[in-house]
């Protein structure tokens, strides 16, 4: 029994050792085992894991682990977006439901023509240059060069003042911002009509231009969050009239002050302040009454809600109520939105932190245009891009190139009847009547006297005027080439001399081109404003009746249509005719565009995205005024063609945007 134990044991000892007794190994197996030794696929992983190789299971595993927990936290992000929207929505239509407790009376009217005065400025600026500049071209000698980049730097400076001012609109408030833009505009202004120089006058214009950037997307921001849904459309609508206020009062302006060349003074022989700087300091008035005003202007609540100020909001609010009720009659009436529910309603709080610094400032109005560029509203934004775009250009493009037509057409017509005198003598002769498109040559002069009269296109060259006198003689594109005058006085007239002077003295004189501003060409910029006033009429009473995209579309292919009866406008009144047609026709797209901007966008991107577009719209306006008045004189197909193709086109893509009729702000 001890000997079956201890066999029993070593049995299995001898088991364990691999060298039982009745299991043998064969040979050749051993030697296939040698061979494949190490080459097995668990010991190579094995001694992969010693040297830090993980397992490629493992790695499967651990990629589908986070594969999954990827698709989680997408669902789970994309969740919370959907949830945050529903938020914003729900809290959209509390706002709406305040607003129309608020209801829309005096407080609004109040805020819509301070506003208005401010949209007001912006109209001036676009038309103060062009008026001033005949005049202002003589007094700082400007050459052509130098007279396109004064027209030019304007729209630059408007153009990087609505992206910049714009964003800041979202970020340090609707009021502050626009003050700061009004204020930087009249201040410059102002400067810009007393210094004497080419280039400090292209900068203060360039600086005003920037600052007057704000007044556009600021105001319709501001006013539309002041505004109930059934309202907002109609009273935007009406907020763009004073645009067009803004290019009459310029061209009242004009017309009034600066053939006034005697209201100016002097200071010795380098110092001039001339009728026209009159005119610059006087257009700033509306931008200055503006920024009084806006002193007295609430902040938007919509903004202070976005920004966690709840408190300053509801007191705003119920101020608004409060204003409002009294207006009516109904004093008594308590505003019922309770100060509870106004603290819930704060969209983005947390997203905002303090915004004191600049650098700040900047970096939050840089993701600000990034959202709007590349994040949810990325395509809204560019079919308003293109069709904001190919408004302009084609506009800005004919308001330009109107006048330089009605300009051609004037000189050609005045080359058919000018009139050519040579070697007339003139003796003792009294004139008081207007000379008009003459040309005198080889002529003499002698004792005669020019009293009350009005030069226009009058060309004297080699002319001897000896002992005359000229009293209170205004002209236009009069010259004195190669002529020669002795002992004759000029007494509250032109100093448009260019001749060979021995004896004669200036007496209160006018300068160069008195009447640079024609009556005419004043008549046709009033007339072309006007024209505007029963579009605008229609366009807000019809705005929240037919729709936003209905009213961009049909305004655009209507003056797309406006655009191809010019081909049979070949004189002076049929292409005056066609271009108040034209601009009667695309204001109510101009009117649907400002809102229905306003309406797609959110609050903390509303002044962001219009100032983008609006400074997009100012660069199709400088391509546009380029590229039309090269072809002026040339041939007028390829400006009409390119006008009405723009609008075709943006009529049709702008059809691709939603309709905001029913839509609360966001």
């Amino acid at each position: 029994m001890d000997a079956y134990k201890y066999q029993d044991n070593y049995e299995g000892y001898a088991h364990t050792d691999g060298y039982y007794p009745g299991n043998e190994s064969n040979p050749e197996e051993d030697a296939q085992s040698d061979v494949t030794e190490g080459h097995d696929e668990e010991d190579e992983i094995y001694e992969g894991e010693y040297q830090g190789i993980p397992h490629p299971d493992d790695v499967k595993a651990k990629k589908t682990k986070m594969a999954s927990s990827r698709e989680d936290d997408l669902r789970g992000q994309a969740d919370l977006m959907a949830e945050r929207m529903e938020d914003e929505e729900e809290l959209a239509h509390q706002y709406e439901a305040i607003m129309d407790e608020c209801g829309h009376g005096r407080f609004q009217w109040i805020l819509f023509f301070v506003l208005g005065l401010a949209l007001m400025a912006d109209g001036v600026e676009v038309f103060v240059v062009s008026f001033a500049l005949p005049s202002a071209e003589k007094d700082m000698c400007l050459s052509s060069s130098k007279k396109g980049m004064l027209g030019m730097i304007v729209y630059l400076g408007m153009m990087s003042g609505a992206f910049v001012l714009g964003g800041l609109a979202d970020k340090l408030g609707r009021k502050r911002v626009l003050s700061m833009s009004l204020a930087l505009n009249a201040s410059f202004a102002s400067i810009s009509s007393f210094v004497q120089g080419y280039g400090a006058f292209l900068f203060c214009r360039l600086i005003s231009g920037i600052g007057i950037g704000g007044a556009l997307p600021i105001p319709f921001a501001y006013f539309s969050e002041f505004l109930s849904r059934e309202k907002r459309g109609e009273h935007l609508s009406w907020l763009g009239i004073f645009w067009m206020t803004g290019g009459i009062y310029a061209s009242a302006m004009a017309w009034s002050i600066i053939p006034h060349y005697g209201w100016g003074f002097s200071m010795g022989t380098h110092y001039h302040y001339h009728s026209w700087r009159v005119f610059v300091i006087v257009c700033a008035l509306p931008c200055t009454v503006s920024l009084v005003a806006l002193r007295f202007m609430p902040e938007s609540p919509r903004f202070l809600l976005e920004m966690g100020k709840h408190d300053e909001a509801w007191m705003i609010l119920k101020k608004v109520h409060d204003t409002n009720m009294r207006a009516k009659g109904t004093p008594e009436k308590v505003f019922t939105a309770v100060h509870e529910e106004a603290l819930e309603m704060s969209c983005a709080e947390s997203q905002f932190l303090p915004l004191t610094p600049v650098v700040w400032c900047g970096f939050q109005v840089w993701d600000n245009a990034q959202y709007c560029l590349l994040g949810p509203y990325r395509m809204n934004t560019l079919v308003l891009a293109v069709v904001w775009f190919t408004m302009a250009f084609s506009y800005y493009g004919l308001t330009v190139w109107f006048p330089d037509m009605i300009r051609y057409f004037q000189e050609e017509e005045y080359k058919s009847k000018m009139k050519v005198f040579f070697g007339e003598h003139v003796f003792g002769a009294t004139i008081n009547f207007t000379m008009e498109n003459q040309i005198h040559q080889h002529g003499k002069l002698v004792n005669d006297k020019f009293t009350k009269m009005y030069f226009k296109h009058v060309l004297f060259e080699d002319t001897f005027f000896d002992e005359c006198y000229f009293e209170d003689v205004t002209s236009t594109d009069t010259y004195f080439k190669n002529c020669t005058i002795e002992s004759t006085v000029f007494y509250n007239t032109v100093e448009q001399v260019i001749a060979r002077v021995e004896d004669f003295c200036f007496i209160h004189t006018l300068a160069s081109a008195t009447l640079t501003l024609k009556l005419c060409d004043g008549q046709r910029l009033v007339q072309a404003a006007q024209s505007v006033l029963p579009g605008n009429i229609i366009s807000a009473l019809l705005m929240d009746r037919i729709g936003r995209l209905k009213m961009i579309g049909g305004s655009m292919l209507i003056s797309a249509g406006c655009c191809f009866f010019l081909f049979f406008g070949n004189s002076e009144s049929a292409m005056i005719g066609w271009q108040c047609l034209f601009c009667g026709a695309s204001i109510a797209a101009w009117n649907a565009l400002d809102v229905v901007t306003v309406e797609l966008y959110p609050t903390t991107q509303r002044a962001t995205a219009f100032g983008i577009l609006n400074g997009l719209c100012k660069f199709g306006a400088i391509l546009g005024n380029t590229i039309f008045a090269s072809f002026v004189g040339i041939t007028k197909v390829v400006p009409i063609l390119l006008a009405a193709t723009s609008l075709v086109g943006g009529g049709l893509i702008a059809l691709r945007l939603p309709e905001t009729r029913e839509q609360v702000l966001m």
